[in-house]
């Protein structure tokens, strides 16, 4: 891969990944339409998610960081108040035990936290099916055009009210379905998450900011199983500048996204990344029955 086409890939990965036009479903596309070699090596593969990854980090840094602080106390209070469990069962003392949910960060952790569990099952469950499907024009076609509809059926919906506090692990469960959902190509991962949040009644800024933040154990999850696969790409030393100059691209591009994504989500406007995906989804599938 040369310093151009490492460009090229981080600026795609940039843009598809957090604009709601599926960035998984634009790759397939590429690969079956055009004939586009999108296997550029595990790390490389990584390294763009990395770079997207930072992008979120440095956007929503307060968030994250007390997000990660206050995951990690509710997590080892959790731990301490399982040996409590024990303790009192064996001892038959009275310690008490410890309150898990303290604050709204207590509370914003554990619900990302149960958004990561159906969508990590989902995820491990299909992925044969998700990696077959990637190989086609017709799935990411339809899936481009179910995205189209919720992108429009989401379009101008009322701001809701509920914030960390309000909502529930219900709420959170079905978030984290979406997402799974969104793992096959063509559905957007941001555009569904951000479109459930909306339907649950989620206050517009805390959906954004939810969706993004829980987007990284998710993404997080799959690369640490991608790099399982690491030992079966050769990578050339001299590759290993361009793979950065795309991190870094990726990383860029996908910092302005983000911010272009929190403006589109305060003023309710989809309507115009929904015809996108409905015209791209349609070429597709007209693509896979009419082009050999």
């Amino acid at each position: 891969m040369n310093l151009l086409q490492a460009i090229f890939m981080g600026l795609i990965q940039g843009l598809t990944e957090f604009l709601p036009v599926s960035s998984s479903g634009h790759l397939a596309i590429f690969q079956q339409l055009f004939g586009i070699k999108t296997d550029t090596g595990v790390l490389f593969e990584v390294l763009l998610h990395l770079g997207t990854l930072i992008a979120v980090c440095i956007v929503f840094w307060k968030d994250f960081k007390n997000l990660v602080i206050h995951g990690v106390g509710l997590v080892a209070d959790v731990c301490i108040n399982g040996w409590t469990f024990i303790m009192r069962l064996v001892k038959k003392d009275g310690r008490h035990y410890r309150r898990l949910i303290t604050n709204a960060y207590r509370k914003f952790a554990a619900l990302v936290i149960v958004t990561t569990i159906p969508t990590g099952i989902i995820g491990l469950v299909f992925s044969g099916p998700i990696e077959m499907a990637s190989k086609t024009l017709i799935v990411p076609g339809i899936c481009l055009v179910i995205t189209a509809i919720i992108l429009l059926l989401v379009d101008g919906r009322p701001n809701g009210k509920k914030k960390a506090k309000a909502t529930n692990y219900k709420d959170a469960a079905l978030i984290g379905v979406a997402q799974g959902i969104a793992t096959l190509p063509g559905i957007s991962r941001s555009g569904s998450t951000i479109a459930a949040c909306l339907f649950l009644g989620l206050d517009r800024s805390f959906a954004v900011r939810y969706s993004f933040l829980a987007s990284i154990p998710a993404i997080l999850g799959a690369n640490i199983l991608q790099l399982g696969h690491l030992g079966d790409a050769a990578v050339d030393g001299g590759m290993i500048l361009n793979y950065v100059v795309g991190m870094i691209v990726a990383g860029v591009v996908g910092f302005g996204c983000i911010k272009l994504m929190i403006n589109i989500v305060k003023r309710a406007k989809y309507e115009y990344f929904a015809y996108y995906c409905a015209v791209i989804g349609v070429i597709a599938i007209f693509s896979y029955f009419f082009i050999k």
